[in-house]
Formats: structure tokens, C-alpha cells, sequence
């Protein structure tokens, strides 16, 4: 019996090791889609009164932990009674997270004009105003978080698809945790960067000071920051997408293999043409739709 248990605890030991490869690897996978998340979420977060920033963010991260347990369960029962549905919505977010890419790449290239964000503050604005907008806010960055949370799930799920139900549920659940803690958590952070380098300069005791410099530095680089992540993301999406269309996609499979050059960039030109093409298709079909509508 006691030789019986040490093997059980073996298989056990076994198990976490095989989950913590598989872990490792869905993470990469999902690198990108996290990058995205992650500009997304610290643009929507920031706006807000220095006050209601936190309290925002919070009510944004519930939401988001909810859609990651309404999402999770249905991705694994399509695991184990569909899995061929698992390859087809990993081609279809593939297309969509090619079309943002390649949206964004050509607001680079064309760039025209954005209603700009007033901000939420507290003198600009009502007690119950601020609260109204945030609301609404909030619902709109959820919807955007339950968006990023299939394509993170299906894309965690597809690295394991061929691994038993099992290891399926504790690789891809242990990627959406990471996708809600860590995310908002590294947002929280972003977000207060400005409000920690207001508090280091005004408690500095000259402009020259260590910490006044520091705060300035903090003040001047969030923007910077969100706007560097901004385009990491875009590059990290088209990657992404590219990826999912190379590996199970048979043509760009066999196209990939037969062009000579680093799979990184083949990758990259896979997910910006077929974003492009989406993003072509999709604009086409607004002018029609509004002309029929006029």
C-alpha cells in the first residue's frame, strides 16, 4: 500500500510537470493576445478622476474574472464533445485579431480624425454624472474583455487540444487567471504612474531633487508608455494571427514551408495580408450598407 501511494504521488508529480510545460507554452502562445489586453485595458482604465481610477479598474477586473467563468466551461465542453469547434473559432479570432491589426496599421498609415475622450473629472461633472459615465464605461470595457477572453481561452485551449480533458481544464484555467491578475494588475500600476509622480513632486523639496525628477519622469512617460504598448500590441496581434493561420491553416502551412525566410516574419505578412483583406472586405461592406441605408 505505502509503495502504491508513493507511485500515486509520482503520477501526481508527473502530472503538475506536464502541466507546467504546457502552461509555459500556452503563455507564449498567448503573449500576444495579453500585450493587447494589456494596452487595451490600461487606454480604457486611464480618463478617470485620480480618485475613481482603482475603484474603475476593480469593477472592470469582476467583470472580466465573470466572462472567464461563463467562457471556460463552454470551451471545454467543446473540447470533449466538438474539438473540431476549437480549431474553427481559433481561425475565425485569428481573422479578427488580424482585422484589428491591420485596422490599426492602416489608422498609422491614413490617419483621420477620433472624437477624443474628455476624461471623467470630478469638477466637470456631477457625483452622479461621474458614476452614470462610468457605468457606462465600464460595460463597454467588459464587452471588450469578454472579446480578448475567447480569443485568450480558445488560443490557451488549442496549445492542449490534443492532451486528455484534464490537463485541458488546468492548463487553459491557469491561463485565464494569469490573464486576469496579471493584466490588471500590471494596469493598475500604469495607470497610478502619474499619480505617483504627482505625490513625488509635490512632496520633493526642490525641482532638482531626485524624487522631482523621478516624478517628472513617471508624469511625462504615461502616456508614452500606454502609446508603446499601443504598438507592441498591434505587432503582437498580426504575429498571432499569423501564427493560428500557418499552423492550421494546410495552405499557409505549406506556403510557409516553401518561402525561405525567418517564421517570425512569415508569420507577421500571413496575419497583415489576410488582415488587410478582412479589413477590405469589412469597410466595402459598410459603404454598401450605408448607402443603402441613406
Amino acid at each position: 500500500m505505502a509503495s502504491g501511494f508513493f507511485v500515486l504521488l509520482d503520477d501526481i508529480a508527473a502530472i503538475m510537470d506536464d502541466v507546467a510545460v504546457m502552461s509555459k507554452i500556452a503563455a507564449k502562445k498567448t503573449a500576444g493576445i495579453l500585450g493587447d489586453d494589456l494596452a487595451v485595458n490600461a487606454e480604457k482604465a486611464s480618463g478617470f478622476a485620480s480618485s475613481r481610477e482603482l475603484p474603475v479598474l476593480w469593477a472592470i477586473s469582476k467583470g472580466s474574472l465573470l466572462n472567464k467563468i461563463i467562457i471556460l466551461p463552454i470551451a471545454f465542453l467543446l473540447s470533449a464533445f466538438l474539438p473540431v469547434a476549437i480549431i474553427v473559432i481559433l481561425v475565425l479570432g485569428g481573422l479578427f485579431l488580424a482585422y484589428e491589426g491591420a485596422e490599426k496599421v492602416y489608422e498609422f498609415i491614413v490617419p483621420h480624425k477620433h472624437e477624443e475622450s474628455e476624461g471623467i473629472t470630478e469638477e466637470a461633472l456631477t457625483e452622479e454624472q461621474i458614476l452614470a459615465v462610468e457605468k457606462t464605461k465600464i460595460k463597454s470595457a467588459i464587452i471588450t474583455d469578454f472579446i480578448l477572453s475567447v480569443e485568450i481561452v480558445i488560443i490557451a485551449l488549442g496549445t492542449v487540444i490534443e492532451e486528455p480533458l484534464t490537463q485541458q481544464i488546468i492548463v487553459t484555467s491557469i491561463i485565464a487567471v494569469i490573464a486576469t491578475i496579471g493584466v490588471y494588475g500590471i494596469v493598475a500600476l500604469i495607470v497610478r504612474m502619474d499619480e505617483a509622480g504627482y505625490k513625488l513632486i509635490k512632496f520633493s523639496k526642490s525641482e532638482k531633487s531626485i524624487s522631482a525628477v523621478i516624478g517628472n519622469v513617471l508624469v511625462k512617460a504615461l502616456p508614452l508608455v500606454i502609446k508603446g504598448l499601443t504598438i507592441i500590441g498591434t505587432i503582437a496581434l498580426l504575429l498571432v494571427a499569423g501564427g493560428i493561420f500557418v499552423h492550421y491553416i494546410p495552405y499557409f502551412h505549406h506556403l510557409s514551408e516553401e518561402i525561405k525566410m525567418p517564421a517570425i516574419i512569415k508569420e507577421f505578412v500571413v496575419g497583415l495580408v489576410l488582415g488587410f483583406a478582412v479589413l477590405l472586405v469589412i469597410n466595402l461592406f459598410k459603404k454598401v450598407f450605408k448607402k443603402k441605408t441613406v
